[in-house]
């Protein structure tokens, strides 16, 4: 060492030394993250996508995150596992896909009959709910965020219309979450389909109805073609997606780069959900102009009325399964109850004076 300074400088070796413990310092972590969507599912693979060139930018390329769609890995129905495995560091999806692994993943997409998307995201960030869900999976190994809401979602489309209870009898349905549940005692033969696989189920019988989002992304997908009757929707008042981290890989970044990751997480998903609004907005113009074949209903109020019924009795019946669902399930109710009084007269007085 006193050679090499003698021969280089006291000035050049401390520059090599800064030097070199400014790599050590720039490290960069490369991770991979897995979607439930297909690469054309705009925009919920958008959210993902904006998230890793963010994550880049505000972290001057010491995260580098690959996103691959279900093209890509072929398994969007086993995001859960793989982050949870380690084969994939991240994951973008929505968590009532996974309510057969955990019960307690259910709620946090969305609850028929619940919470819009802003008194859940109200309900997320400021009344206990983000902690909730980090409970809820930490026992997986995984960290959850809210990954993005799609808004009020339509309520399905059906090659028949739906007059009475009895047209649910043996109706063959694609409709994850717990409003299957509520179907399915109904009479509904309930399935869970992944989106890319939709099309196809319809078109040759293996379904008769399904849900999917809203005019944005339903319109693309062709379902009026097979499927006429457009319902609005009870069953998805604000489905919010998920980011999943693998909690162990979030743990080994340093604490500057994992706020750049949960910053980026929380502005895209809100950035998903402005742009699902504006494209549902201009496809639901053009679906009345250009496709007069389409026509949306609402479901009768007999049927409604039905509905809630059974879910009332599915929420008591279901929490006694779990004392982390039955507080999850107390937490939003009292949340939403808090939040509605606001919303009516905020909204909905607003729209109702105003239409």
């Amino acid at each position: 060492m006193k050679r090499m300074i003698a021969k280089l400088g006291v000035t050049s070796v401390l520059l090599i030394a800064m030097s070199m413990g400014a790599q050590a310092k720039e490290k960069v972590y490369k991770l991979k993250l897995a979607t439930t969507w297909g690469q054309t599912a705009h925009p919920l693979i958008d959210a993902p996508i904006k998230m890793a060139k963010m994550v880049e930018e505000m972290s001057n390329g010491q995260i580098k995150i690959k996103v691959h769609s279900a093209n890509k890995h072929k398994s969007p129905l086993g995001v859960f596992d793989m982050v949870k495995g380690g084969q994939y560091d991240m994951g973008h999806t929505a968590s009532y896909f996974y309510k057969g692994k955990d019960i307690n993943t259910l709620p946090f997409t969305t609850m028929p009959f619940g919470m819009t998307a802003p008194e859940q995201y109200s309900w997320f960030y400021y009344g206990g709910g983000l902690e909730l869900m980090q409970k809820a999976y930490k026992k997986h190994g995984i960290l959850a965020y809210p990954g993005g809401n799609t808004g009020v979602q339509m309520g399905g489309w059906f090659r028949k219309e739906i007059k009475t209870i009895d047209d649910f009898k043996g109706l063959k349905m694609r409709i994850p979450g717990f409003s299957g549940e509520i179907l399915a005692k109904l009479g509904v033969l309930v399935t869970n389909i992944a989106p890319g696989e939709l099309y196809t189920s319809l078109e040759r019988g293996t379904i008769d109805a399904l849900e999917f989002v809203g005019p944005a992304l339903d319109i693309k997908m062709g379902f009026q073609k097979i499927a006429p009757y457009y319902y609005t929707g009870w069953h998805e008042p604000g489905a919010e997606c998920q980011y999943f981290v693998n909690e162990k890989v979030f743990n080994k970044l340093p604490k500057n780069l994992q706020s750049i990751l949960v910053t980026a997480m929380r502005v895209t998903a809100f950035d998903m959900y402005i742009e699902n609004y504006h494209m549902s907005a201009i496809a639901l113009n053009k679906m009345i102009t250009d496709q007069p074949n389409i026509k949306i209903k609402t479901l009768p109020t007999e049927v409604m009325d039905k509905m809630k019924s059974v879910n009332k009795e599915l929420r008591v019946e279901m929490a006694k399964k779990s004392p982390l669902l039955k507080e999850v399930f107390e937490s939003q109710e009292k949340y939403q109850t808090k939040a509605r009084a606001w919303t009516e007269m905020s909204d909905y007085l607003y729209l109702k004076d105003n239409l």
